[in-house]
């Protein structure tokens, strides 16, 4: 249509959410659908969260909040900086957004010129490269392989950089694959980055208190406090909190920087809603307990996937440090032709036929800006993962 924008043209729809409503959709027909596409821990969110958010409402805290965050939470955000990062902000370098993707939307449009260049690290999260387009930007990717465990190499980094670019988007533990930078892995890309002081860093830690084993999540203004005025670190109650819906997203960074976010905030949305920042204070200040709950269960489903996947004709897939998604290798299944005659060309193919012959929805990796792989959320019951794996395994299996 001749009216709409140039800017549609260059974003395109994000493929979880397809994925999600086209499983949906096959569901009310009354197929039985097992969804793995949808990035969303299935425990609900803690009852003392829950408590604040109604003591909220009887309280009347249910006018129009500050653009950047009700104060309380500010100072909930500074805290857990400090007492998680070992990061010093003050409240006046925290915002709070309608979850994190309009943290990173803000701060990509209150700082890209048209030629800004983002590096995007690959496979991705699908917003990221959209939302730099929107925003005026040019996404530049870097890919990275599975023998690397998809993290980024300084060397390849190094030779990303130009003069033109201004951020580099990291995200661990990563959507999709799982990927998290330990210490040392992390210091390697941060070393690059102090040679290069015209990059920003905008830090993705959405999966932060999501990692398995003895991992030590890091961030990168802490490993290289040299960053520190360089770096946005982006975080948010939605996973490790079980969350999703409250739509509460926040970061710290160097004070203008927050003001430019603050200053396109209050054209946009203004302040988040009260009653979800006041659950998120409870959030952020209460008792943690349930995280040990979500790590075990989500750390046992990661075994049992990657274990079940990895027994499966065809498939090859890592073991992640984090987040809830494995980020299997489906290579070997591509030029392969299904029981119907259709031969599998792309990822895309694969989880196609996959969903409608056996009802399992996964997310083709293609979509991440890496493939021939797809992602798999493990935040079901172990009894489905059971189920779908098998399913999985007959399909692939079913292959010549």
């Amino acid at each position: 249509m001749a009216f709409l924008s140039d800017a549609l043209s260059r974003i395109k729809p994000s493929a979880t959410i397809v994925i999600t409503q086209k499983a949906r959709d096959l569901k009310a027909k009354g197929k039985d659908v097992i969804s793995l596409s949808v990035g969303e821990p299935d425990f609900d969110t803690p009852d003392n969260v829950k408590n604040a958010a109604i003591e909220a409402i009887r309280r009347g805290e249910t006018k129009y909040p500050p653009v950047a965050g009700i104060v309380p939470l500010r100072e909930a955000i500074a805290a857990k900086f400090k007492r998680e990062n070992g990061l010093d902000y003050k409240p006046s370098q925290t915002i709070v957004g309608t979850g994190g993707k309009q943290v990173i939307y803000n701060a990509l449009l209150a700082t890209l010129n048209p030629g800004d260049e983002v590096i995007v690290p690959r496979p991705y999260w699908v917003s990221y490269p959209e939302m730099v387009g929107l925003c005026g930007g040019t996404p530049v990717f870097v890919d990275t392989t599975m023998e690397k465990s998809f993290k980024l190499q300084p060397e390849d980094l190094e030779r990303a950089i130009t003069p033109k670019t201004k951020w580099i988007i990291l995200n661990s533990p990563s959507n999709p694959s799982g990927a998290a930078y330990t210490r040392a892995e992390l210091k390697a890309v941060t070393d690059v980055l102090m040679r290069h002081p015209h990059v920003w860093v905008l830090t993705d830690d959405m999966y932060e208190h999501l990692t398995y084993g003895d991992f030590e999540f890091v961030t990168p203004a802490q490993i290289e406090p040299g960053l520190y005025d360089r770096t946005l670190t982006m975080n948010g109650v939605s996973k490790a909190y079980a969350m999703t819906g409250w739509r509460i997203g926040y970061a710290a960074g160097p004070e203008q920087l927050i003001k430019a976010m603050d200053f396109v905030q209050g054209q946009q949305t203004s302040g988040a809603t009260t009653i979800a920042q006041w659950a998120a204070v409870e959030a952020l200040n209460g008792p943690q307990d349930h995280l040990k709950v979500f790590r075990k269960a989500f750390e046992e489903r990661r075994d049992l996937v990657v274990s079940m996947l990895n027994q499966t004709n065809g498939l090859k897939c890592p073991m992640p440090e984090g987040a809830f998604y494995v980020y299997p290798s489906c290579a070997e299944t591509i030029g392969k032709r299904t029981p119907s005659g259709k031969v599998l060309e792309t990822d895309e193919d694969f989880v196609t036929e996959l969903l409608e012959s056996e009802g399992v929805a996964a997310v083709h990796g293609s979509a991440f800006g890496l493939g021939p792989n797809f992602r798999i959320s493990y935040a079901t019951s172990n009894q489905l993962l059971e189920e779908a794996c098998h399913r999985i395994q007959r399909f692939c299996g079913s292959l010549r």
